[in-house]
């Protein structure tokens, strides 16, 4: 019993470094300086609405995120972040992933049991690699009434991890987008 609260904690806990990690990362991957940091704007099931005022911007630029961090492994994290770019004409899927993923391999999605396909890495951060897709009706539609999310990295070539999340909630997160 005792050791389950422990696991629990530890698991709550990494949760939590996962989604400040996410806000330093949204921050970081947008622009290199700003004006104020990413507020909450709401709460969708696990994922957050987040806005911040980029310096010298005329708007805020929102995305709706997600963290998640390994069972095993608590340098295997993902940062998922959904946002409309600011012409409003596309939006964007842009996952950060940790230093050391295996770069031609790309990043794997899969919701539910249905195979998306890979993306590859755009650009690599000093706090981690960025892989940008640019997400159609379908995809959209495919969030919106999925369940899982899992999202695939690779360390090594041949073995990938899945780190799953929900998607409960990204429906209404979406609706609220700017």
């Amino acid at each position: 019993m005792k050791s389950s609260r422990i696991a629990k904690f530890g698991r709550l806990l990494r949760h939590r470094v996962a989604a400040v990690a996410a806000a330093i990362l949204l921050a970081l991957a947008n622009s290199a300086t700003h004006a104020q940091s990413a507020s909450v704007k709401g709460k969708f099931g696990d994922w957050e609405l987040r806005c911040e005022k980029p310096a010298g911007a005329a708007t805020e630029q929102c995305a709706l995120i997600q963290s998640v961090v390994a069972d095993d492994k608590s340098n295997v994290y993902l940062a998922i972040q959904v946002l409309k770019t600011s012409d409003g004409k596309s939006r964007l899927l842009r996952v950060i992933a940790p230093l050391g993923v295996l770069l031609p391999n790309g990043l794997g999605l899969k919701i539910d049991q249905t195979d998306i396909g890979r993306a590859g890495f755009v650009k690599c951060l000093p706090t981690g690699c960025i892989a940008d897709v640019t997400m159609d009706d379908k995809l959209i539609d495919q969030f919106k009434s999925g369940k899982i999310a899992t999202f695939i990295i690779y360390q090594v070539p041949n073995e990938g991890i899945g780190l799953p999340l929900t998607l409960q909630g990204f429906k209404d997160g979406f609706a609220k987008l700017p």
